[in-house]
């Protein structure tokens, strides 16, 4: 059968491993990818060029141009009807088409979900074998026989419900990435993404690690071997001329013996700078000189909070203050980078936690500052803590299942008191200047020079200081964002599309 997935922003994993077993099968797979301008959900939201250099129209005709037998979308919760919008639109032209959804907002909600008539098939959880299923119903014109991990439709309108199955606990039997899928998009020569394990042993309450590993039994973190994921690197070495890995595993430097090995074997087979992800308990000296050894230049790590009362009672993170401060200096110790994860408007947390943190990140100025203002996602327990204390309505709540949400990772929409937003402005962009500053500088930043600026200047700052600290130290993010708004920008699509908006819009 012939397969379009749909992608938005940058590359999807899981959308590049459907797409592997998917080609492995004998079936065709194709992209219509959307570069999502100036409304990229991560750090640019500007509406009136977003719909400058909006490409919707082009992602549509550009999926009627491949004639799918079925349409493969994984939306995020953000994403949601942005995706059902896509889908209408292509209905239009091809009714017969089949529409195929699965992700992690889909898997919150799929009684939501399944209700929508632009949806035929949804998946539960983990997809990968459910995915081939669907498409040997999808080859017979449709199935009667529930299947596992997947909601569908019956011709009658009856909704049939599988069963949860459990989770893939043998990683190597998968295919690697399908990298050939966004290769025409991405460039993979700035940042090669990939992940050597799966799942996450932590339960923050604003993630969706609280709801998605409840849904298939089995061990819920898993590893591909070390020479699986030796393999994938040294045929993407080989393909493309590579810069700098990342692997987006949740924590990276979980299982130390796991860690030993496949450092051991990149150093050997890959050699190259790498980054990753990882949490302040799995963060010790013999794990930081491990990892600068190997070739680690930069560790994202998440921090969110400095309060411990309301991170063990609240946020569910069982972390001290102690053991943040032990990883930041054994990371500062071997030379690997630290971009900080740092979260605001949390519901209920306590004012002074900012100043905790503050003191805290003037000891140890991050090399990035990556600042959050909290949103909110579907059947993660934060929703109902802050549907509790009155933080969000049931309107809000029902708003958030559907996907829509204005939210922005670097807005502050949710926050209605103009006192308290100024406060968590102004701390902001405190942090993010502790990332521009001398040391010495840094260790005398008082945020009281702050509560004097208003907050367009506060949040302007913010956003500058970022930008400017991270092409002057040579941020491998944020020069392969840079490079990747520009390909898209100045590439023959990209004008194309300008020139067609402009016209219409502008």
């Amino acid at each position: 059968m012939r397969l379009t997935f749909l992608g938005l922003g940058w590359e999807q994993l899981g959308l590049a491993q459907l797409s592997a077993i998917a080609r492995e099968h004998g079936h065709q797979t194709g992209l219509a990818f959307s570069a999502g301008l100036f409304n990229d959900r991560y750090n640019l939201h500007i509406p009136l060029l977003a719909a400058c250099f909006n490409d919707d129209a082009d992602v549509v005709s550009e999926i009627i141009r491949q004639k799918p037998d079925a349409l493969v979308c994984s939306p995020l919760t953000s994403t949601y009807q942005w995706t059902l919008e896509i889908v209408k639109e292509v209905r239009l032209v091809l009714p017969g088409v089949k529409t195929i959804f699965g992700g992690v907002h889909v898997s919150a909600v799929p009684e939501r979900v399944i209700l929508r008539d632009e949806v035929d098939y949804l998946c539960v959880g983990e997809g990968d074998r459910a995915f081939l299923r669907i498409l040997e119903a999808v080859s017979r014109n449709g199935s009667q026989t529930p299947i596992e991990n997947v909601w569908f439709k019956t011709s009658g309108g009856a909704v049939v419900r599988g069963a949860h199955a459990g989770l893939i606990e043998n990683l190597d039997e998968l295919p690697f990435f399908d990298k050939t899928l966004f290769e025409d998009f991405i460039s993979y020569e700035d940042i090669y993404f990939t992940m050597a394990s799966r799942g996450c042993p932590y339960r923050c309450f604003y993630c969706f690690n609280d709801y998605f590993s409840r849904l298939g039994k089995g061990q819920y973190v898993r590893y591909r071997s070390p020479e699986h994921v030796m393999k994938e690197l040294i045929w993407a070495k080989d393909r493309y001329r590579l810069r700098l890995i990342e692997f987006e595993d949740d924590v990276f430097t979980l299982n130390k013996q796991w860690l030993k090995r496949l450092l051991f074997l990149y150093r050997e087979q890959i050699n190259l700078p790498f980054q990753c992800l990882t949490h302040p308990r799995c963060m010790d000296e013999e794990t930081a000189k491990a990892l600068a050894e190997a070739g680690c230049r930069y560790v994202q790590i998440g921090i969110q909070s400095l309060d411990d009362d309301y991170k063990h009672r609240i946020m569910r993170r069982p972390e001290t203050k102690e053991e943040v401060e032990r990883a930041l200096a054994v990371m500062k110790r071997y030379g690997l980078k630290a971009k900080i994860d740092h979260m605001f408007a949390l519901p209920g947390e306590p004012v002074h936690a900012q100043e905790q943190a503050l003191e805290l990140y003037r000891r140890y100025p991050p090399y990035r500052m990556q600042t959050f203002w909290t949103n909110y996602f579907p059947k993660t327990t934060i929703v109902d803590y802050a549907l509790a204390m009155g933080a969000i309505s049931h309107n809000e709540k029902d708003g958030i299942e559907e996907g829509r949400v204005p939210d922005h990772y670097r807005n502050s929409g949710k926050v209605g008191d103009a006192r308290k937003k100024h406060f968590y402005l102004a701390y902001e962009c405190c942090f993010k200047a502790l990332t521009v500053l001398p040391l010495f500088a840094a260790k005398k930043l008082s945020v009281k020079i702050f509560f004097w600026l208003p907050d367009f200047i506060l949040s302007s700052s913010s956003f500058m200081m970022d930008l400017i600290s991270g092409l002057i130290k040579g941020n491998p993010d944020h020069w392969a964002y840079a490079r990747h708004y520009g390909r898209h920008l100045f590439g023959k699509k990209g004008k194309a599309v300008i020139k067609k908006q402009a016209k219409v819009v502008c």
